[in-house]
């Protein structure tokens, strides 16, 4: 573990290679599971203020869902989540050609929002816990859906931290990511 800014980081997220592989897993992360995608709570209201904006992308179901359940919900652990279509896939995703999709980023992708999407989605399989101290806790989560993506990493030399560098940035900032640069090297002069 290395601490930087008040963030708790796990050395494995500097020392792992991934690279996300949609050809293989198809974007499984926002199907499986059994809650939704973490949201804060700044989240809850843009994704309520900016809810024509993406919902053209959305599914008849995973709208209907939103509608009945509100743009969030809060799960067993008392988080706020996203809701889900039959208790699994992700009310905001949709299907196309195969692969699942996030319905908010292809509206931001075009131009209709100013909400990229959950910054938990946009980081995973970084996973961040917020203390009753301010700190924050950066841990990578394993899952077998993202197997791939770690062989897809490994196969293309690509560290996590620098696959994630947009959502580090936008989670963080660039001096945050500069200084995880800085350790990443560090660790790997140590092993």
């Amino acid at each position: 573990m290395i601490e930087i800014d008040g963030k708790i980081i796990a050395t494995d997220l500097l020392t792992e290679e991934f690279c996300c592989d949609l050809s293989v897993c198809k974007g499984e992360c926002c199907v499986e599971g059994d809650s939704g995608a973490p949201l804060d709570i700044e989240e809850v209201d843009l994704l309520e203020q900016e809810w024509e904006n993406y919902k053209p992308y959305m599914t008849p179901e995973g709208v209907e869902e939103v509608e009945c359940q509100g743009f969030m919900v809060v799960d067993v652990d008392g988080d706020y989540t996203t809701p889900l279509v039959d208790g699994a896939q992700c009310a905001y995703a949709f299907k196309e050609n195969g692969i699942t999709f996030c319905a908010i980023e292809r509206a931001y992708r075009e131009g209709k929002t100013t909400f990229l999407k959950p910054i938990s989605c946009h980081l995973y399989p970084i996973r961040v816990k917020r203390f009753s101290t301010g700190d924050y806790g950066l841990n990578l989560h394993r899952w077998n859906i993202c197997k791939c993506a770690f062989e897809c990493g490994k196969k293309n030399g690509v560290k996590l931290y620098r696959a994630l560098r947009e959502p580090i940035v936008r989670a963080f900032g660039e001096d945050f990511y500069e200084q995880l640069c800085q350790a990443a090297l560090y660790v790997e002069n140590e092993e």
